[in-house]
C-alpha cells in the first residue's frame, strides 16, 4: 500500500468514527477532519513537552486480513497486513482472552497467556521494528468495532505483559481527542461516591477510596488516612447530581473523581449510567453537567464496567470522553474487586503528581506496574504499598492475604480520550 493510499485509508476511517461517535452521542455538528501531517505534527508538539514519543495505531479488522496502520510524530505512514487475523479468527481470541481475565477460578492461573501472546503477535508484532525506531513510548489505539473493549495491556510478547514496554490509550478517533497539553500537578480534586446502594451492590471501600485521594476528607474518622491531593471529598447523601452541579460552580476542579457503580449497556445511551446517590444519570445526559463550561482535564470512574459483545455499548466506552464533554477519562472494562480498585486507584494519583512522570497514560502504566511486580498486595486486614499501607474496611478486613499481580486486577483499567 502506498503512503498516499495510507492517508486516505485513515481519513476513511476517522470520517467513520467520527459518524459514528457522533450518532451514538446525539450531537449533529462534525468538526473538519484533519490530515494525517497535522497529527504528525501533534505528536511532535506532544513529544518536545513531554519527553514520551506517542504513535498513534489503527486497528481494522477485515473480514479478508487485519489492517494496521501507525502514525509516529516523523516519518511515512507505518502499515502492515496480517491475512492470518482476519475477523473471523480474531474475534473468537480477544473473547477468550477477557474471559480467562476475569473468570474468578482462573485467578491464580496463567490461562490468559495463549490467547494475550496471540493477540500480540497480530496486533502489536508485525509495528514492533519501527516502534521501536522511532522510539516509541506511548501507543494511542483507534479500535475497530468488536475490539475496542479488548484489555490491551494484557497482551504479552512471551517475555513481558505490553504495559511493560509502553503508556497505553483509547481513542474513538483523533479528530475528536483533545490533543493540547498540561500537567496536572497542582491542581485540585472533587472526589464523590457512594458506598450504600438501594438497588446494587455496596462499595465498602469508598469512604477509604475518597479519604485516600483527598488530603485532609476525614470521612473515616476512626481511621486517619493523610490525602494525597487538594481538593474535596461528598459521600453518600452528599453524592448527588446537584451537588456536584454546585461545587464545579464554586471551584474550578480539572479533576473530577467518581467511586460508585457506572455500566454501559447495550442498546441507547440512555442505558448506560453513571449512579448517583438519589438517582441514574443516563449517558445521553452527561454533557447537561456542563463539563466546557469549567474544562475537566480528568474524570475517572471507579468501580465502572462496560459490557461486551454490542457495538454502540463497545463506542460508548471508547467515545466516553467526547461523550463526557472532558479531555480524558480513567475507567475500566469489568468490575475490578474493592481492595483492587482502591491499590489501583491510590498508586494512580500517587504516580500523578510525581515528579518524572509527565502523562496520565504514564502514570497509569506505573500503577499497573506496581500490582503486577507484588508492590501492592493485601496482609493483615490492609493494603500494603511501597510507601505505607492503607486499612481495608471491616467487610474486606478479613479478605485473604494475596498479591494483586494477576491482570484481572490491573488491565482493565484504560485511559480514554487523551493519553496526555
Amino acid at each position: 500500500m502506498a503512503s498516499g493510499d495510507v492517508d486516505g485509508a485513515i481519513n476513511t476511517l476517522e470520517g467513520s468514527y467520527v459518524t459514528q461517535v457522533r450518532s451514538v452521542s446525539r450531537r449533529n455538528s462534525s468538526p473538519t477532519l484533519l490530515s494525517a501531517s497535522h497529527f504528525q505534527d501533534r505528536l511532535m508538539d506532544i513529544a518536545e513537552q513531554t519527553g514520551q514519543t506517542s504513535v498513534i495505531i489503527y486497528v481494522l479488522a477485515r473480514p479478508e486480513q487485519l489492517d494496521l496502520i501507525a502514525i509516529a510524530p516523523t516519518g511515512e505512514r507505518i502499515y502492515a497486513s496480517v491475512p492470518d487475523a482476519n475477523r473471523e479468527a480474531l474475534m473468537p481470541v480477544m473473547k477468550e482472552l477477557r474471559r480467562n481475565l476475569t473468570n474468578p477460578r482462573q485467578r491464580n492461573t496463567t490461562s490468559y497467556l495463549a490467547s494475550a501472546q496471540q493477540l500480540y503477535q497480530w496486533l502489536i508484532a508485525p509495528l514492533e521494528p519501527e516502534l521501536q525506531r522511532v522510539g516509541a513510548d506511548t501507543l494511542v489505539f483507534s479500535m475497530d468495532e468488536g475490539l475496542r473493549t479488548l484489555p490491551i495491556a494484557a497482551l504479552h510478547d512471551g517475555k513481558q505483559f505490553l504495559i511493560e514496554k509502553y503508556s497505553l490509550g483509547l481513542i474513538p478517533s483523533i479528530n475528536l481527542t483533545d490533543t493540547s497539553y498540561q500537567p496536572l500537578r497542582g491542581s485540585r480534586v472533587l472526589a464523590m461516591g457512594a458506598s450504600q446502594f438501594r438497588d446494587q451492590i455496596p462499595l465498602p471501600a469508598v469512604p477509604i477510596e475518597l479519604s485516600t485521594i483527598v488530603r485532609g476528607s476525614a470521612l473515616v474518622p476512626d481511621r486517619p488516612i493523610e490525602g494525597i491531593w487538594p481538593g474535596k471529598a461528598f459521600l453518600n447523601e452528599a453524592f448527588t447530581l446537584e451537588n456536584l452541579k454546585e461545587q464545579r460552580n464554586s471551584s474550578r476542579y480539572r479533576i473530577v473523581h467518581l467511586a460508585t457503580h457506572a455500566e454501559f449497556q447495550a442498546g441507547k445511551p440512555e442505558n448506560s449510567y453513571i449512579q448517583f446517590w438519589d438517582r441514574k444519570l443516563g449517558l445521553d445526559r452527561l454533557r447537561e453537567l456542563g463539563w466546557n463550561d469549567y474544562p475537566v482535564d480528568l474524570l475517572v470512574l471507579s468501580a465502572c464496567r462496560t459490557a461486551v459483545g454490542d457495538g454502540d455499548s463497545e463506542l460508548g466506552f471508547a467515545g466516553f470522553a467526547v461523550q463526557a464533554g472532558v479531555k480524558s477519562v480513567l475507567a475500566s472494562l469489568w468490575y475490578v474487586s474493592d481492595e483492587g480498585t482502591l491499590g489501583l486507584m491510590a498508586e494512580f494519583y500517587q504516580k500523578l503528581q510525581q515528579a518524572g512522570i509527565a502523562t496520565k497514560a504514564e502514570a497509569l502504566r506505573q500503577a499497573q506496574l506496581a500490582m503486577l511486580r507484588g508492590e501492592l498486595r493485601v496482609r493483615n486486614g490492609e493494603l500494603v504499598e511501597a510507601d505505607g499501607s492503607v486499612p481495608l474496611p471491616p467487610e474486606l478486613a478479613d479478605t485473604n492475604d494475596r498479591a494483586l499481580s494477576h491482570p484481572y486486577y490491573w488491565s482493565g483499567f484504560t485511559m480514554v480520550g487523551s493519553p496526555w
